[in-house]
């Protein structure tokens, strides 16, 4: 089995369109979220969000190209841009025969699905572009990676829902674990504020109307947000024969099915996860110092994957630091485990522990330390990444400090 190793990382989201401005954000606990801004967004009962504002679109792509790219594809090339340009790695020759890309997403095209639902359906127009299908399908932005960056290995996208990104990035390790392929680039994206995607959501009653609060007792629901997290997986010894500087390692990572219930999470499910991903990267439950949570500021949500937290670490628990930054950016769906990631890379490399902001009244059912509202200095040298979606579909990474 080989080593696998991330050498770069690329990030667009509501608290910033690098990774530099992303970790700034979460030292200075930094809201992203505020309130929406689309059309007929005042139809909606939710309003706010973690919505990337400042991104000039044409600025960066051609007319053409803004035929292909719906918004979910855009934040993927910027932020996979980003993370190959820090990587440094060429994919040529061989490298390029043998690499893919494996990215995660919920919804994919869905602003292209409501721009051209309410062209058929309120203008009364007969005809629609086109590009329509090849700009909407979930494949797209993997597919528009690979064209990009002249990846012509094993190349796909995965659709879990929440753990969409935790699970693309899970296939991208094993792959390059296995000596499939030297090299993937991973992670996951997605773009669901516009009318249609937030109604869609209202419907499930569980979003805040004022902010996401996790592990607070006072919490009353989840805020969407939108962007982009692209990494560069890499076999240790391809990068290091190139010089290429180490961010973290990847060491294990396990999934799980709760096979219960289509919303309800499952204590157990989660436990499982987490147990199974430091068994793969043979890491002791001692030697973890932070987890970034799913923590999606919904009563049932944190409560349960805090009773898991206890039940997999034992006395250990009350030794950890575990926090949410789904409180600033939002939860960005099927993206939201690769800008998640970012917080475990911060902790390992920069010793900087991402605050859960909004944190304002104790929860005897999440008396965990979750590094309220202020980031914290600490020394860490293990960190896992939680994933716990719709369907009971759990996946969970484990990466160590080099």
């Amino acid at each position: 089995m080989k080593r696998v190793v991330i050498t770069g990382a690329g990030t667009i989201n509501a608290l910033g369109h690098s990774v530099p401005d992303t970790y700034a954000a979460m030292r200075e606990g930094r809201c992203g979220i505020g309130p929406l801004d689309f059309r007929d967004v005042d139809r909606l009962s939710i309003q706010i969000g973690g919505q990337v504002t400042g991104f000039e679109a044409e600025g960066r792509y051609n007319r053409q190209q803004m035929s292909l790219y719906d918004r979910f594809t855009q934040f993927t090339l910027a932020a996979a841009k980003e993370a190959i340009e820090q990587s440094g790695i060429v994919f040529s020759g061989d490298t390029s025969a043998r690499s893919g890309v494996v990215l995660g997403t919920a919804g994919g095209g869905v602003s292209t699905w409501d721009d051209n639902y309410r062209a058929v359906y309120e203008e009364g127009k007969n005809r629609v572009h086109p590009f329509v299908v090849p700009k909407l399908m979930n494949n797209a932005a993997a597919s528009h990676v690979s064209m990009e960056w002249n990846l012509k290995g094993p190349s796909f996208t995965v659709s879990t829902a929440c753990a969409s990104s935790n699970h693309a990035m899970a296939q991208a390790f094993a792959m390059v674990r296995s000596g499939i392929a030297p090299a993937m680039v991973t992670g996951g994206s997605e773009s669901m504020l516009c009318f249609g995607g937030v109604k869609a959501w209202e419907g499930l009653r569980v979003m805040s109307k004022d902010a996401c609060r996790p592990f607070s007792a006072n919490r009353n629901g989840m805020v969407q947000g939108e962007g982009a997290g692209v990494f560069v997986f890499e076999e240790y010894e391809h990068a290091r024969a190139r010089g290429a500087e180490i961010l973290c390692e990847v060491a294990g990572f396990a999934m799980s099915s709760d096979a219960a219930d289509i919303v309800m999470p499952s204590k157990n499910g989660a436990a499982r996860a987490m147990a199974g991903a430091l068994a793969d990267a043979r890491i002791d439950a001692s030697e973890v110092g932070y987890i970034n949570a799913h923590g999606t500021g919904t009563a049932a949500n944190d409560k349960t994957e805090c009773a898991a937290v206890a039940d997999v670490f034992g006395p250990h628990a009350d030794q950890l630091m575990i926090s949410s930054t789904k409180s600033m950016h939002g939860h960005l769906i099927g993206g939201t485990g690769a800008v998640e990631l970012l917080a475990c890379i911060m902790a390992l490399r920069e010793g900087v522990i991402a605050p859960t902001i909004g944190y304002e009244e104790p929860d005897p059912e999440c008396a965990l330390d979750v590094v309220p509202n202020t980031a914290r200095e600490a020394k860490v040298t293990v960190a896992i990444s939680n994933a716990f979606a719709f369907g009971g579909m759990n996946a969970v990474l484990a990466l160590r400090a080099m």
